[in-house]
């Protein structure tokens, strides 16, 4: 039996994962049921009416099968009994009586079952509707670089698979708990006939035990290591079949090269999962017969006492049907319990997502400072660079200038530069690597980071096309006022939105984009129209437009900027474009070439600097000669 031995000896034993991690050992995948606690407390809150109500459910239908045992081992020793009695003597009354208890219980039982599942479905709703808006307000607790991180979208999209399945593993628990204690009052009366029937049964079912356990793990493992993989499927899932993908799928015939790689990814993984699978299905049936030869060895030896005389036949009824009650019970204990480990392994991916924390937060030993209104002197960046997590290189470096109050500042520089990277320092939603940016003179850390933001209104390039009604997605720049419909109104009027808005069928209330049942796309400029306006809800002291009129014709352009020189009257506001006939609106333009400042200046100043900038719009503008 050396390979069965072996067999056993690998279940605790650390080997290389798919990921080429070790895998976990018994003791280890044990450890991991120490998130039951706070898993159990989390359904607690979710709604404790319905989580006792579901404790005292079970707690009741957990004594029943005992009941109906005993009152099934009544009925076999009565009739027994009223057999051996002459026939005049022999009355049904008893029997009967016994039996309508028994039906009894058994209605009950039933009604207790469907009575359990349904508060297991109405509490395992509002557990994953808490978890997935529990998950997106952390989300939103986060840095911008996390979400710009590989691991940490590893680690959302872990989470986010755990807000649903964990209602399954909610079930498990609840119905362990359940099962443990019938188990436990069905013992007592195994136990009082010969206790080493319990021995019995724990060497028949263990072995199945363990080997559950040890296939649990491999599959925990395979998923784990193929989350970038499954992240990679459902991309190209979306690609090969998506409206907006379609166009240029079609014309650059990518449909097979997407189908290839989806088809190979998957064929992997299927591959991977159905050695696991024949294994698992191989171990487990040779466990069953084992757990099946301690269940018949038991049964044999009851038969032969009532054989002997030593017990009643419905002492026989009564014993048999308890040990085997008890051997299923056993093994679906078991059996759940290693799937309850295997779900608190994946429990931990969903708490190591609540542990994760911003860095970017205001600082608690510190008294907030009050955002100036209005702000004064402006922003002075001192020395600052920034480097992206996991770079070699530097997205900025050495930035020294300042940007005035009520200055229009343009920026300009080739893609890459760190245009946009600049403007997010600005916004606070990264914090520079070295260097600081100062506030009227103080660290931008020193403020509140949710109040600085309320003051600035940013429109970039690659800005989101919410699938929401047209007045929804205006109201995003300022979403507290999403009921202000004169406001809203007003923002589209400035941005020339309300042209757009004119010509859906439900005006301010049409829902723009495909994705939904009866919604309308627009077209790229269209959209564009929409995305500024939110600027103009936003009724900032700072605001900041990144290529706000790529998708403009001239035309449009020419009067979304004689606009924009209106909203920022009195404003600070920063403008990035590649357009020099854009740029020359702004009061000085900053000249950022691989991270670096260049120069700075008005449009003239900086023609007549012969510089940088003079070659850029010298090159620009013998285009349209």
């Amino acid at each position: 039996m050396s390979w069965f031995s072996s067999f056993f000896k690998s279940i605790s034993a650390k080997r290389p994962r798919p990921d080429g991690k070790p895998t976990l050992t018994v003791r280890e995948r044990v450890s991991a049921l120490r998130h039951l606690p706070a898993f159990l407390r989390l359904i607690w809150e979710t709604s404790p009416a319905l989580t006792l109500s579901n404790m005292a459910l079970r707690l009741v239908r957990a004594a029943l099968p005992l009941a109906m045992l005993y009152v099934g081992q009544l009925i076999l020793d009565t009739v027994v009994s009223l057999s051996r009695l002459p026939s005049a003597e022999r009355v049904l009354t008893p029997v009967l009586g016994l039996l309508a208890l028994e039906f009894g219980l058994a209605v009950l039982s039933d009604t207790l079952g469907r009575a359990v599942a349904l508060l297991d479905s109405l509490l395992g709703d509002l557990f994953a509707n808490r978890s997935s808006v529990r998950l997106m307000e952390h989300a939103a607790e986060l840095d911008l670089d996390q979400f710009e991180d590989s691991t940490f979208y590893d680690k959302l999209e872990r989470a986010r698979r755990q807000t649903l399945s964990r209602t399954v593993l909610m079930s498990q628990v609840l119905a362990q708990a359940q099962d443990v204690i019938t188990m436990l009052f069905l013992a007592v009366g195994l136990a009082a006939f010969n206790p080493w029937l319990l021995l019995l049964l724990l060497i028949a079912v263990i072995p199945a035990f363990l080997g559950e356990s040890h296939f649990n793990e491999r599959s925990y493992s395979l998923v784990h290591s193929w989350t970038p993989e499954r992240r990679e499927l459902d991309y190209l899932r979306q690609t090969g079949a998506s409206d907006e993908t379609a166009k240029e799928v079609k014309i650059f015939g990518l449909s097979g090269f997407l189908i290839d790689r989806f088809r190979v990814l998957s064929d992997e993984f299927y591959q991977k999962n159905k050695v696991l699978a024949l294994r698992r299905a191989g171990w487990g049936a040779f466990f069953a017969a084992v757990g099946a030869a301690g269940y018949y060895a038991a049964y044999v030896y009851i038969i032969s006492q009532a054989v002997k005389g030593a017990i009643s036949i419905g002492q026989l009824t009564f014993l048999a049907g308890s040990f085997g009650r008890m051997r299923g019970l056993l093994e679906g204990i078991l059996s759940r319990f290693s799937s309850v480990a295997e779900g608190a392994l994946y429990l931990q991916d969903f708490f190591d997502f609540f542990h994760l924390q911003p860095r970017i937060v205001r600082n608690e030993a510190q008294p907030v400072r009050p955002f100036p209104r209005p702000i004064q002197q402006g922003f002075t960046f001192e020395n600052v660079g920034f480097k992206y997590r996991n770079a070699a290189g530097w997205a900025l470096r050495h930035l020294n200038f300042t940007l005035h109050a009520g200055e229009k500042l343009a920026l300009v520089g080739e893609n890459g530069a760190g245009k946009t990277t600049l403007v997010k320092l600005l916004a606070r939603l990264y914090d520079p690597t070295e260097g600081r940016i100062l506030l009227d003179g103080y660290d931008l850390r020193e403020y509140d980071p949710a109040e600085l933001r309320q003051e600035i209104g940013v429109i970039f390039q690659d800005f989101v096309r919410f699938q929401l009604s047209a007045g929804q997605n205006l109201a995003v720049g300022r979403i507290d006022e999403k009921d202000n419909q004169p406001r809203i109104e007003q923002a589209a009027a400035q941005s020339l939105a309300d042209s757009v808005v004119r010509k859906l069928p439900d005006g301010y209330n049409q829902i723009i984009g495909r994705r939904f049942s009866k919604g309308v796309d627009l077209s790229g400029g269209e959209w564009q129209k929409i995305a500024l306006g939110r600027a103009y809800m936003r009724d900032a002291q700072l605001l900041i437009l990144d290529e706000p009129t790529a998708a403009l014709d001239a035309r449009a352009e020419h009067e979304v900027f004689q606009r924009f020189a209106d909203l920022t009257q009195g404003k600070t506001a920063v403008l990035i474009s590649h357009r020099f006939s854009t740029v020359r609106m702004a009061n000085r333009i900053l000249v950022i070439e691989h991270g670096q400042f260049v120069e700075i200046g008005s449009h003239a100043e900086l023609l007549a600097k012969g510089g940088r900038y003079a070659e850029l719009f010298q090159l620009q503008a013998a285009g349209y000669r």
